[in-house]
């Protein structure tokens, strides 16, 4: 698994719900990582209105998701995937860390964020809200 975790450790249902997400992503497994998701779930990354959602509605539904998928992950080599520090309470857990995408070229992308996801008592991810920085993201790409 591509991913450091620093932060605490204290079992959570969004936290290892984020983990599971973090983990399927880092493998490329898209229907694995669609399966964790609610059939109503939604995922905004980043929240708001960007070239990924222009609306700033968000995705929603398995299909939405994987719509999601195919736009912003299908493309990236590889990620990985820095959590320092993780807040969980009631049905929700926000993560502060940074995803590294490494892109077709060696060019890397570094995106620092609070991801924050929010579960059912069935466990499924129902919501993942990404509070992150375009222009700050873009304008720190490592070409090779």
């Amino acid at each position: 698994m591509s991913v450091t975790w620093e932060a605490s450790t204290a079992e959570h249902p969004a936290r290892t719900a984020a983990l599971a997400s973090m983990d399927a992503v880092s493998r490329k497994a898209r229907e694995e990582w669609i399966a964790l998701f609610d059939p109503d779930g939604v995922v905004e990354d980043p929240v708001g209105k960007s070239p990924f959602d222009p609306s700033g509605r968000g995705h929603h539904g398995h299909t939405g998701i994987g719509a999601f998928w195919d736009m912003a992950i299908a493309g990236v080599e590889r990620f990985e995937f820095r959590i320092g520090d993780s807040f969980a309470c009631g049905d929700e857990v926000a993560n502060v860390g940074t995803i590294s995408a490494f892109l077709p070229g060696g060019a890397r992308v570094d995106t620092e964020g609070v991801f924050v996801y929010r579960v059912g008592e069935d466990g499924l991810i129902r919501s993942v809200r990404a509070f992150w920085e375009l222009d700050r993201t873009l304008a720190g790409i490592r070409h090779p």
